[in-house]
């Protein structure tokens, strides 16, 4: 597809009626900086536009998916903003993120390799469907650095697994595995090693081979009825994130993981 967009750090491609999306930060381990979730939006927007795109797969390297959130990300790093509006205004670009992929009326799959953390979780329960590598897993460290999961995860997580396992998988921060998360429900394929970007080429083949028109128009019909409270359960996950940001138990978190030490924390 010749006017296929081009960014810095996503290898995007397309081939007929399925296009793929691979992220492009090795040096950072896929992590999600600002401009990397400003380039998923764009990506997203551009797909929402289209009428030839019927299946939109979304990889990341061979070994891992994302390391999520990137911490060391200069633009993050460089000084937050200076009131608490524009610190929420910044606050949105996670949320808009993975409202943005999961508004795409294309089927949407995420083939999983290795590790997929945090925000990059948030995106993976966005799409549509999730093939994982036998090796793969997700993890939620947010309450383990004293933040809480924001983004809009926890209703799309809770829908997915239940309320007790969503409580175990965010409040806990241990790692899902593949087969796990495949008994929970949170991933609805588990392959060899290595071969999820295959498994996700043959989904969106079957996809492709559909009449798009009933196809965007189911997706959209179920999404409807399954997210129908999804808005009114996240509201405030933004502000929430932005409170406990300001905590102690947010610094002593970052000092923690930095130092490679267990937190200790203070409820304050």
């Amino acid at each position: 597809m010749s006017d296929l967009p081009a960014w810095p750090d996503l290898a995007v491609s397309a081939e007929g009626a399925v296009a793929e999306v691979r992220l492009n930060r090795p040096a950072a381990r896929n992590a999600f900086s600002q401009s990397l979730m400003r380039q998923l939006i764009e990506a997203a927007a551009w797909f929402r536009a289209s009428t030839e795109i019927q299946a939109v797969i979304v990889m990341g390297a061979e070994t891992y998916f994302s390391a999520g959130a990137d911490l060391a990300d200069p633009e993050r790093t460089a000084g937050q903003p200076a009131t608490r509006i524009e610190r929420r205004q910044a606050a949105r670009l996670g949320p808009d993120l993975c409202a943005a992929w999961e508004s795409l009326e294309q089927v949407t799959i995420a083939a999983i390799e290795g590790y997929c953390i945090g925000g990059a979780a948030a995106l993976a329960v966005s799409l549509d469907f999730r093939i994982a590598g036998a090796g793969a897993y997700l993890r939620l460290p947010e309450i383990a650095l004293g933040m809480n999961m924001s983004w809009g995860a926890l209703p799309r997580i809770t829908a997915l697994v239940g309320p007790s396992r969503a409580k175990r998988f965010a409040i806990f921060c241990e790692p899902c595995a593949a087969d796990e998360a495949l008994a929970w429900g949170m991933v609805d394929e588990v392959v060899a090693t290595g071969a999820a970007v295959d498994r996700s080429r043959e989904w969106a083949a079957k996809v492709a081979a559909l009449p798009p028109l009933p196809v965007r128009m189911t997706k959209e019909a179920i999404n409807a009825q399954a997210s129908a409270l999804h808005r009114a359960t996240s509201a405030m996950d933004r502000d929430q994130w932005m409170l406990t940001s300001e905590t102690s138990d947010f610094a002593e978190g970052g000092r923690a993981f930095a130092q490679k030490r267990k937190p200790k924390f203070r409820g304050d």
